[in-house]
């Protein structure tokens, strides 16, 4: 369970390093429109990034 999380955190790691490292200045874009956004927005971004996360999750830990 704890490596399970550990290699989670890992991963996203690699994933926003890699973001990070080849597009640079699509980040800042997309920062500067995640700005814009009014907080409710943003919340319901945040809060459907979550669902569709713990979905994947249960995919690969129960069908895969």
């Amino acid at each position: 369970m704890i490596g399970d999380l550990v290699l989670a955190l890992g991963l996203v790691v690699v994933i926003e390093g890699l973001a990070l490292a080849l597009l640079p200045g699509r980040v800042e874009d997309a920062m500067r429109m995640l700005a814009s956004l009014k907080p409710d927005t943003r919340r319901l971004i945040g809060l459907a990034s979550l669902a569709v996360g713990v979905l994947i999750v249960w995919i690969a830990r129960n069908l895969l």
